[in-house]
């Protein structure tokens, strides 16, 4: 395990060193935040591939990869769905926008009248998927180490916190980079054939499991429209992807870009479905299917190959948890907190902006490894994740987009009510059943529709400022253009 630890200890020690490359570009509030606006298409189809494919999706999706198969993909794969219906309908106007949250195209949209609830909402949610993220360092540094859950968790989490703090989005790009190619060299390439390898090829594979593990559906309908309706819609409205569709240069940055890492994520997640399938081959009778991901690496792969697969899963896990980091603590200093003293203060300069930017994002890292280490269930706590940011937003992010007729009572009676309805679901029929998004998602919908109706339309000039913005022609996009990168 020499060689395999070495492999590891170089991978952070890397992460480390591009934290400290990345605090040298970041000079102003759009480098720190957004990376200058300046990401091509190479860089930014990594980074974006990067941020949505966390553990969840390879640890987890190897996990239901064991437990049904081939239809185990569904989860990842309406992740990729997700960031296509994203990046080909929407990321060019969004990019436009020229904006650093959710809330603030909120603003725009409806006069700037819904921007504290919702970022509230989207703090919940960015909050709480920094946590699960950082949670499952626990898994991979004791399936390294054997290390203690608590210290695996202060490690992984303060190296995250470290590198973000340090260069903001740059440092976080950088990272992604890297972290994409080692996942896909890690995963896609080598952990991928090895495993079908070793399980005896498809035909052995097929032999030796049941029928409906190579049923498209055999995981269940509802299940997947479940996964649809959480995790394509929640690609379409989180301040970690949206953060990520500001840094393109262009529309056509964000389009493409965006395409192909969606394209991508499709793979990705067959391929961990593929890769659960084998070990059910191999290992039958493990205690717990997320166990499938670690047990493979660890008795499937020579030493050297079982470090760079390890180091792979440790980028999942390292590239949502920083986006999901940045992103909280972008929400919270921009959308929360500069709007309770904004009234009583002077707008901060550039340099002073980065570092209170800063300074937020380790105070909730800090925050983010202390609610990790106190909590047990991460299942849970990312379905209440997007069971509000889903329930609670997506309507009246859409309908912004979409709805010219929307109004600002309108969209705020939308939080409410979706927020609301998912709450007192969840408390009545528990945090993992289904209905609380399903109907948290009407209630958000029909209070939208209802109210916008019975109230004055957005006023003219509202929406003319909007349209000027959707379309790019602002003083913000001719400051911002810069040189472009990647």
């Amino acid at each position: 395990m020499a060689v395999d630890y070495a492999v590891i200890v170089v991978y952070l020690a890397g992460m480390l060193a591009m934290g400290w490359w990345g605090m040298r570009r970041a000079r102003s509030k759009s480098d720190f935040l957004v990376a200058g606006r300046r990401l091509g298409p190479a860089m930014y189809s990594g980074t974006m591939a990067a941020i949505v494919l966390g553990g969840a999706s390879t640890i987890g999706g190897v996990g239901l990869g064991y437990r049904y198969g081939l239809s185990g993909a569904w989860m990842v794969f309406t992740i990729g769905l997700g960031l296509l219906a994203l990046s080909v309908f929407f990321s060019a106007r969004i990019a436009r926008l020229k904006v650093y949250t959710v809330s603030e195209m909120l603003d725009l949209r409806y006069g700037g009248s819904a921007g504290v609830i919702s970022g509230v909402v989207m703090w919940a949610y960015t909050l709480m998927l920094a946590v699960t993220s950082t949670i499952a360092y626990a898994t991979i540094f004791d399936v390294l180490f054997g290390m203690d859950r608590t210290l695996a968790i202060i490690l992984g989490g303060a190296i995250v916190v470290a590198y973000s703090t340090l260069g903001g989005m740059w440092s976080i790009t950088l990272t992604d980079m890297v972290q994409f190619v080692v996942k896909t060299i890690g995963v896609l390439l080598l952990l991928l054939p090895i495993a079908v390898v070793k399980a005896g090829g498809f035909s052995q594979m097929k032999a030796r499991l049941p029928a409906e593990y190579f049923s498209p559906l055999g995981i269940g309908g509802q299940t997947i429209f479940t996964y649809v309706l959480i995790y394509t819609f929640g690609m379409l409205i989180g301040q970690d992807i949206w953060q990520r569709v500001f840094t393109a240069r262009s529309d056509r940055v964000a389009r493409l870009g965006g395409t192909v890492a969606g394209v991508y994520c499709l793979a990705y997640a067959l391929a961990g479905a593929v890769i659960g399938t084998a070990a059910k081959v191999l290992y039958p009778k493990l205690g717990a299917a997320d166990d499938a991901f670690a047990t493979i690496v660890k008795d499937a792969l020579p030493v050297g190959v079982r470090g760079l697969v390890l180091a792979a899963a440790l980028s999942a896990v390292m590239s949502t948890s920083s986006g999901a980091l940045i992103a909280c603590a972008t929400v919270a200093n921009n959308d929360i907190w500069s709007r309770l003293r904004g009234a009583f203060t002077r707008k901060d300069d550039d340099h002073d902006e980065v570092r209170g930017n800063r300074l937020f994002i380790l105070i909730m890292g800090i925050a983010v490894i202390c609610i990790a280490i106190t909590l047990n269930n991460v299942v849970e706590a990312l379905t209440v994740a997007y069971n509000l940011l889903v329930g609670g937003l997506l309507v009246p992010i859409l309908g912004g987009l979409l709805w010219k007729r929307g109004t600002a009572p309108g969209a705020l009676s939308s939080v409410v009510a979706g927020g609301a309805a998912v709450v007192g679901l969840m408390a009545w029929k528990g945090i993992l059943a289904n209905e609380p998004v399903y109907y948290g998602l009407l209630a958000s919908l029909v209070a939208y529709v209802a109210v916008s109706l019975a109230t004055k339309p957005t006023d003219a000039a509202v929406l003319a400022a909007w349209r000027e913005r959707l379309a790019g022609r602002t003083p913000q996009a001719a400051a911002e253009a810069t040189v472009p990168v990647g």
